[in-house]
């Protein structure tokens, strides 16, 4: 594989992994609908940064000792799972009702970044994917590490990509979207999910 069909590979690979329905589009969504354009760019962010979290570990070998040892995968399964469910039952449990103003504070801006950097990171599966995904992707010949490193920055460029679309694609809905049964209905989806997706993290009993 030359240096330009692996880049080619990659991004359409990358692409198509991006833009599948999942948590984090889930997350910028409803981040959207709630919060606003801003927080849903923060989180947006956070998720990336979380990518390319996940890429550095790679690239420095460490992902290849969560693929290999048991307890540290579930470890941090379970820390993850716990994470996912308790924001998917604050969610439920306390369903906004209102929009909340753009002009929000540093704090709820902090949360949004957070909550898109801790979704990913403590997902166990995103890691062991990224050590069976992206070494897949290096030509011979190549520094496999920095290599690494930018497919890493490749993949969270795409998702600030598809986010920011996805966040566009809100504006036209605003008004709609500030509607308090519309929010409520949002917090509860999204909070569905996220319990889904913890429990379902929680309950698999064999790395991928």
């Amino acid at each position: 594989m030359t240096l330009y069909t692996s880049l080619v590979a990659f991004l359409a690979a990358a692409t198509l992994l991006t833009i599948a329905p999942g948590l984090d589009t889930a997350l910028v969504l409803r981040t959207a609908a709630i919060a606003g354009p801003r927080r849903a760019a923060l989180a947006g962010l956070g998720v990336a940064v979380g990518c390319f979290g996940w890429a550095i570990l790679v690239a420095l070998g460490l992902g290849a000792l969560l693929a290999a040892s048991q307890v540290a995968y579930t470890a941090l399964r379970w820390i993850g799972a716990a994470y996912l469910v308790w924001v998917g039952y604050k969610m439920l449990r306390n369903p906004r009702r209102s929009f909340v103003p753009e002009a929000g504070s540093n704090e709820g801006q902090r949360v949004a970044f957070t909550t898109g950097l801790l979704t990913n990171l403590l997902n166990p599966k995103v890691g062991v994917f990224y050590v069976s995904f992206l070494p897949q992707f290096v030509p011979q010949g190549v520094s496999v590490a920095p290599y690494i490193l930018l497919l890493g920055a490749i993949h969270a460029v795409l998702g600030l990509i598809w986010f920011s679309s996805l966040i566009i694609a809100t504006r036209p809905l605003a008004r709609l979207l500030e509607r308090p049964s519309v929010v409520q209905t949002c917090d509860r989806l999204t909070g569905g999910m996220f319990v889904a997706f913890g429990v379902g993290l929680a309950l698999q009993s064999r790395r991928v």
